[in-house]
């Protein structure tokens, strides 16, 4: 790595969770982020009729997946300050073990080898903020099961998960900032 990996932070989490809503929240107070691959996958793949979707071939969507999160920490690595980044490797790992699909030896590798900062921010799953779209068609138990899917995912690649508070936008921006400290 070029960089310091300790300055790239993770919020991962099941949908619906209010990442992408954090992220906004960091990116409008100035520092730099990394969207989600999830959503723009889809919205390409249904764009095409392509097959990496996670409703037709959920192993196709995942090397999608970990190209999106690869391309974007080697992106990250020319910013300056930190980076935070809406779900990153391990995330697919975990995607995989809640499909019933192996992870496989280079997603493995990939996994061990693109870091992040040991601290993990967990979006927990929160019945009030989650709601379906097109893109979104899991139902909120499967947000629950994905949410202990990738923190375990993380866990499992040496991370350690810190759950976000289910509170306000501004009030999950303070916590971040307080855990951050000087790094911010």
């Amino acid at each position: 790595m070029n960089r310091d990996d300790n300055a790239f932070f993770v919020i991962t989490g099941g949908p619906g969770a209010g990442k992408t809503s954090l992220l906004a929240a960091l990116a409008e107070a100035g520092y730099a982020t990394a969207p989600e691959g999830g959503r723009a996958i889809i919205r390409d793949q249904v764009a095409i009729d392509g097959p990496g979707l996670p409703w037709r071939e959920r192993g196709l969507f995942a090397e999608l997946m970990l190209g999106w999160d690869m391309r974007s920490h080697a992106q990250a690595q020319v910013q300056g300050g930190p980076v935070f980044f809406d779900r990153g490797v391990p995330d697919v790992a975990g995607y995989l073990a809640l499909s019933g699909l192996a992870i496989p030896a280079h997603i493995e590798r990939a996994a061990r080898q693109v870091r992040y900062r040991r601290l993990v921010f967990a979006a927990p799953p929160w019945r009030e903020n989650f709601a379906q779209d097109a893109e979104r068609k899991q139902d909120f138990a499967e947000a629950e099961r994905t949410f202990a899917a990738v923190t375990g995912s993380y866990r499992d690649f040496g991370y350690e998960p810190v759950e976000l508070p289910r509170a306000s936008v501004a009030e999950r921006l303070a916590f971040i900032r307080e855990r951050i400290g000087a790094a911010g």
